[in-house]
């Protein structure tokens, strides 16, 4: 009888894979492409490579058009080209300018003047970025993805219209295409001298020289990263913020983060917004803006002003609207089911560019990768948006998964939510005499049964990789009895999180004291 099985077995596998080889040969004599990727970033790159790894005939077509100021850039998309990558170098830059004032505390003998070289840095970082460029085309090489160094736009549900910097045009035909062309940066087009003469996170990467005193305008997690590692430098920074800094995030963590920036010297202009920008015979700049809080105009001069208002979907020249492809009215993001296909079935979207998706880049990599196996039929399993893991590299890191306190209450009602709670020191802090009033643990809960966590948030140093471990505990149906039986490491930062056991309704002092 299991000889029998197991025969039925062999004979299936055989039938499933001359299925399979049949529509493998109908689809080359049809299509140019099983999968053509528009979008050379994060998520197109996984979900090429990944499809390619499963037999699949794939193309990526990348084309990068230069910012305002100019700035281009390779294969890589924004992650590793005006991202995460440069922005967690120069976030260590910044991270280290500090290391050297702790360390005279730790014995060191160091001269008291510091200064810092941009172009050292810059060209430095810079090196790295185009190392990873290359790696990028060596790997589509590697698993025989096609890489196509054209702007892609739609014909028809199979066909794409691909143009080179020369104008050359052609066309590719595919069964399967994935929109991933991602995001960048907006300007306020009503504000007079904004586009002339502003820059964003496009370009303050690639500059070759020090932006010096520099304005930024937003109060994003883009914008206050790049003021911090600006000031961390030594660079006179301020921050115009017009309401509230990191919306959607937890409010108590972001008031937590932006007290330490400013006591770190990163000068905030709170409820302000820009009206103009004129550029002064010394080619200084000087900006023109509202204080909301008095109602007057003031006036002060920068040397760079840096846009961080927030980012728009590169969908305006996909060609979206001939071929059927439904995008949200408000975002003008492309609207996508779990499954990441558009109102056209063998079109799909991941990422930056998918209405109601988290910006981030390892999300877009996973939702490429899942999408892949989905297309060869190798997998059912759809991406999981939920309880995603993020931190904000701010002179005091930010890290958080799950919900903030403010959404916990308004789905679960605030009589059901228990938060535990703690302000600690790092060991770090202390020889250096470092203030640490702005190191925090939350643990947002549900009160009742198990107490399951909804949300932690966690400010302090290395609060990303503190994060990414507590973050898979929410994978498993994390408690507040699983952190309180959980043995730490000592002494570190993160063993504070699973000492946390005051409430915020207790009303007791919540500082750790001890070792």
């Amino acid at each position: 009888m299991a000889a029998f099985s197991r025969g039925r077995q062999r004979i299936k596998a055989l039938s499933y894979f001359r299925t399979l080889l049949f529509t493998r040969n109908f689809t080359a004599g049809k299509f140019d492409y099983d999968l053509v990727v528009i979008g050379g970033g994060s998520g197109g790159l996984a979900c090429s490579k990944e499809a390619a790894q499963l037999g699949q005939r794939v193309a990526v077509l990348d084309y990068v058009e230069p910012s305002l100021k100019g700035t281009k850039w390779g294969l890589g998309g924004t992650c590793v080209n005006v991202g995460c990558i440069p922005k967690k170098l120069m976030h260590q830059a910044a991270l280290l300018g500090t290391a050297v004032k702790d360390a005279r505390k730790y014995g060191w003998q160091i001269p008291e003047s510091l200064s810092h070289d941009w172009s050292v840095m810059a060209d430095a970082i810079q090196n790295h970025v185009k190392s990873l460029n290359w790696g990028h085309r060596v790997q589509l090489q590697d698993k025989k993805v096609k890489y196509l160094n054209m702007k892609g736009s739609l014909v028809d549900k199979h066909t794409i219209r691909a143009v080179n910097a020369k104008g050359k045009e052609m066309t590719v035909t595919a069964k399967n295409i994935l929109l991933a062309t991602g995001g960048r940066p907006k300007y306020p087009t009503h504000v007079p001298g904004a586009m002339e003469f502003g820059i964003t996170s496009d370009d303050v990467f690639w500059l070759k020289e020090s932006p010096k005193k520099t304005l930024v305008v937003g109060a994003s997690y883009v914008a206050l990263e790049c003021a911090g590692f600006l000031t961390g430098i030594g660079l006179d920074t301020t921050v115009m913020v017009r309401s509230i800094a990191l919306r959607g995030f937890d409010q108590q963590m972001s008031g937590l983060v932006t007290d330490y920036m400013e006591a770190y010297g990163t000068k905030f202009s709170w409820r302000c917004t820009p009206k103009s920008i004129e550029k002064l015979p010394s080619g200084l700049l000087q900006v023109t803006w509202m204080d909301l809080n008095t109602e007057e105009e003031q006036r002060d001069t920068f040397d760079s002003v840096l846009w961080a208002v927030g980012r728009a979907p590169e969908t305006k020249t996909l060609n979206l609207e001939k071929v059927g492809v439904g995008i949200s009215k408000d975002t003008e993001k492309i609207i996508v089911t779990a499954d990441e296909a558009t109102s056209v079935p063998n079109i799909f979207a991941i990422g930056d560019i998918a209405e109601g998706r988290p910006e981030l880049t390892p999300t877009a990599i996973k939702a490429g990768k899942l999408l892949a196996r989905r297309l060869v039929g190798h997998s059912t399993e759809l991406m999981n948006y939920e309880n995603v893991a993020t931190t904000v590299f701010t002179p005091l890191e930010y890290g958080c998964v799950g919900l903030s306190e403010e959404e916990a209450v308004r789905r679960h009602g605030k009589d059901q939510i228990e938060v535990y709670h703690a302000f600690y020191k790092p060991l770090e802090f202390t020889v250096a005499e470092r203030d640490a009033t702005q190191c925090y643990i939350k643990v947002v809960c549900l009160r009742e049964g198990d107490q399951r966590v909804l949300g932690l948030h966690f400010t302090g140093p290395n609060a990303g990789e503190v994060t990414q471990g507590f973050s898979l505990g929410f994978q498993c149906g994390l408690t507040y009895e699983h952190l309180r039986n959980t043995v730490g490491i000592h002494p570190t930062c993160a063993e504070e999180l699973i000492k946390v056991n005051i409430t915020k309704r207790s009303g007791l002092d919540a500082t750790v004291t001890g070792c």
